[in-house]
């Protein structure tokens, strides 16, 4: 048996970077690196770009280069009477194959939204969540949004792109996610962090959106825009700015946390950054989230207002 010489070691694993765009892991892009990808000469090697934005008259405004329209809130619907619920597998499944989520590919996410209280930041977390769940293990958000591409004065386009069907992975990684009954088996326990993603205001109970007020009991407030730039709430602060802030908050990566929020996409957010910024290994989503664990009476006792506390 030959063997290969350091030089030729160093040579072929050259070749191999050069013949990749990007190394395959779920985080965030910048603004300048996106136009690149989806700027390649070779069109194998270009991302599949959504756009997540609710509005779709916005979409027809003005969009990234190649970028398919996926609506988040098409992903959810009601169940049983709670509304915005995450929509059964073989729907999600359809929807994401027809929008193009490709298991050998990159994917760029992005919605618009750079002040509160405009979130729309969270759509792009949301379908970010959604394609993890479901397997897929390349995706960026773009770090900055539509805001962000727009100040760098990168083009704009009001074309629309098709992307072929795509072809999901065979597993997906549905341990991500935790439901109510295990939820309340779980928050209790020693190193478990249960973290409310809302604003401090609906987290205390003054608001008049929620059918019962205030939070999970021993859950504490963290709300999701900490982690963002004030002047671009579609942009990520750096880790070594947030660290303390999290670490006060008692969120630390020996920890199991527990995220939730009122429909999810605020949570996705606080989580889609434990994990993947700040690399947390234990971050899982409560999906029902507020909207699902106000509406049930066998926990009426627990979710008496606690507005105040």
């Amino acid at each position: 048996m030959t063997t290969c010489p350091l030089k030729c070691i160093v040579a072929a694993t050259v070749v191999i970077l050069a013949g990749s765009t990007v190394q395959a892991e779920i985080g965030i892009i910048s603004t300048a690196d996106a136009r690149q990808l989806i700027e390649a000469p070779d069109p194998d090697k270009r991302p599949v770009v959504i756009d997540t934005r609710g509005g779709y008259k916005d979409y027809f405004r003005g969009h990234l280069p190649t970028a398919h329209h996926l609506n988040f809130d098409t992903l959810r619907g009601t169940e049983r009477g709670v509304p915005v619920q995450y929509l059964p597998d073989d729907l999600t499944k359809v929807l994401l194959i027809r929008a193009g989520i490709d298991r050998n590919r990159t994917h760029l996410i992005y919605a618009t939204g750079d002040r509160l209280p405009n979130d729309e930041v969270l759509s792009a977390s949301m379908v970010a969540y959604v394609l993890e769940k479901f397997g897929v293990e390349d995706i960026r958000i773009i770090d900055g949004g539509l805001p962000g591409w727009k100040k760098a004065k990168f083009p704009v386009t009001q074309e629309y792109f098709g992307n072929p069907s795509g072809t999901l992975p065979e597993q997906g990684k549905q341990d991500i996610a935790i439901a109510v009954d295990e939820l309340l088996e779980r928050k209790a326990l020693q190193g478990v962090v249960l973290v409310d993603a809302r604003p401090a205001n609906e987290y205390l109970g003054d608001d008049d959106v929620w059918l019962r007020k205030g939070h999970i009991p021993g859950a504490i407030s963290f709300h999701w825009a900490r982690l963002m730039e004030p002047e671009n709430t579609h942009q990520f602060r750096p880790l070594p700015q947030t660290k303390g802030e999290l670490v006060a908050a008692g969120l630390t990566p020996d920890k199991e946390i527990i995220v939730y929020c009122g429909t999810s996409r605020e949570g996705s957010l606080l989580r889609f950054y434990l994990r993947h910024v700040a690399k947390y290994p234990k971050v899982r989503l409560y999906e029902g989230s507020w909207k699902e664990y106000a509406s049930l009476k066998q926990h009426s006792a627990e979710t008496k207002e606690i507005r105040g506390r």
